[in-house]
């Protein structure tokens, strides 16, 4: 059973991002690159979590509110300073703690878990995570002595020609015995190029005092790549893409064209499910079995059955029962609710409104802040009319009500059951139930008109 701390390090303003935003908070696979990096650790069984924050840190704050514990690194002064600053709220702890990079959004909770482990088991006082990078350029290469720990880490510009051949590389997160790092952070100098204290330098010093420092591979480099301008977010984004495309396909879900699909690590979608190209899959979204999705849809937050059809549409924050036909050019507003076996065509927009069972919303409609029963014919161009410019007001309309075509509801309004609206109406009275409402000016035709428009020049 795992047992560890972590302190994770997102105090930095990430310069190249050249953003006002903190770096960590920008998203990779729809998730804040640090609330990835809290998400690994809890996976890997972290008990308990501390967030270094600094450059944005009331940001970084409201993002993981109620997650994590945090402390503030008021000057960033490196990462020995930064891990130093938590030193209070590690009074009492004793064991391991991991330290971790809030702007590393591709690690996992495996990867993370093995790292314990085999620290743990290698009886060591520091372990580092390592990758064999295929272009070790630029970092710092881990040189092992003939027992497998680590032996000295030499920066790239201090390595020599035989060093600069290894390809194994510093990720930059370790473990620690708690106790033996806050007993060196305090002996850390600023004595370099940056003035600043860095945390590897605990490695030499442990090492200088005969404790075993190890190292720990993953198993994919890419697990441990760190971000550091938008070009490097971007193959993150693309890398956690293909991932959450290949675990759906593994359970049962088929993408036809993974390079045109985007679906963020939250989503959940069931089995036999067809997920057609230029679909965007975002936020807390779940999809049940059976269902045809896209082209071209974007779900946020949206709750949809099973047996569900959806193309051309954009939905948000709403609920969609079993066997519903959405599409095309479909919106879903916040609070809209589709009912079984719902029809809704061209040029829909749905807000704030529960739809009955079976009811039909064939062209061009309005529908908002309504209530609506089972098997309702809304006709092309009905519209609730909901907003007075102070309030807006609720439509009820009752079962298998049927609504002629550019029709007016104006709120609030009652139809009852079996109500029928003449169409061209603006119904501002209630309905009831098997009565039909009639709301428009008697026709009359004027004989002769358009020829005495003619004649005085009018026409």
């Amino acid at each position: 059973m795992s047992d560890f701390v972590t302190i994770i390090l997102a105090a930095g303003k990430g310069t190249r991002m050249k953003s006002k935003l903190p770096k960590v908070l920008h998203k990779a696979g729809g998730k804040t690159m640090v609330q990835s990096v809290l998400d690994a650790a809890k996976a890997a069984g972290a008990r308990r979590n501390i967030v270094i924050t600094g450059f944005g840190g009331e940001q970084v704050r409201e993002a993981l509110a109620g997650q994590a514990e945090f402390v503030e690194q008021k000057e960033q002064l490196g990462t020995g300073h930064a891990v130093l600053q938590t030193k209070d709220l590690m009074q009492g702890e004793k064991g391991t703690v991991m330290v971790l990079c809030g702007d590393t959004p591709l690690l996992t909770g495996g990867l993370l878990k093995k790292l314990y482990e085999e620290h743990v088991q290698a009886g060591a006082k520091a372990t580092v995570l390592t990758a064999i990078m295929p272009d070790a350029t630029g970092y710092g290469r881990i040189i092992r002595g003939a027992d497998g720990s680590v032996d000295r880490i030499v920066e790239h510009k201090d390595a020599t020609e035989e060093e600069r051949k290894v390809c194994e590389v510093n990720s930059g997160i370790y473990c620690f015995d708690i106790e033996a790092l806050f007993e060196m952070l305090p002996k850390v100098t600023n004595d370099n190029a940056q003035g600043e204290y860095y945390l590897p330098d605990v490695l030499g010093m442990l090492k200088k005092q005969g404790e075993k420092i190890w190292a720990v591979a993953a198993d994919d480099y890419e697990d441990t790549l760190g971000i550091n301008s938008r070009l490097q977010l971007s193959r993150a984004e693309k890398i956690l893409r293909r991932r959450k495309n290949e675990a759906l396909m593994a359970e049962g879900v088929s993408i036809l064209d993974p390079d045109t699909t985007y679906i963020d690590a939250d989503v959940q979608i069931g089995r036999d499910t067809v997920i057609y190209p230029m679909t965007f899959i975002e936020g807390k979204t779940v999809i049940g079995e059976n269902c045809e999705i896209g082209p071209n849809v974007r779900l946020q937050n949206v709750t949809i059955g099973d047996g569900v059809k959806g193309q051309y549409l954009y939905a948000h924050d709403a609920v969609v029962d079993n066997d519903a036909n959405l599409g095309q050019f479909v919106h879903l507003r916040p609070n809209a609710h589709i009912g079984e076996q719902v029809k809704i065509d061209n040029f829909i927009e749905v807000k704030n409104s529960n739809i009955g069972k079976g009811s039909k919303l064939p062209h061009l409609s309005y529908i908002g802040d309504c209530d609506m029963g089972e098997g309702v014919n809304m006709g092309c161009g009905s519209i609730t009319v909901n907003y007075d410019g102070k309030k807006k007001y609720r439509t009820k309309i009752g079962n298998h009500a049927f609504i002629g075509c550019n029709s007016n509801l104006v709120a609030p309004v009652t139809l009852a059951d079996n109500a029928f609206v003449a169409a061209g109406s603006t119904v501002t009275k209630d309905v009831p139930a098997d009565a039909l409402a009639i709301a428009r000016e008697r026709q009359t035709n004027i004989e002769g008109w358009v020829d005495k428009r003619k004649k005085e020049g009018k026409l």
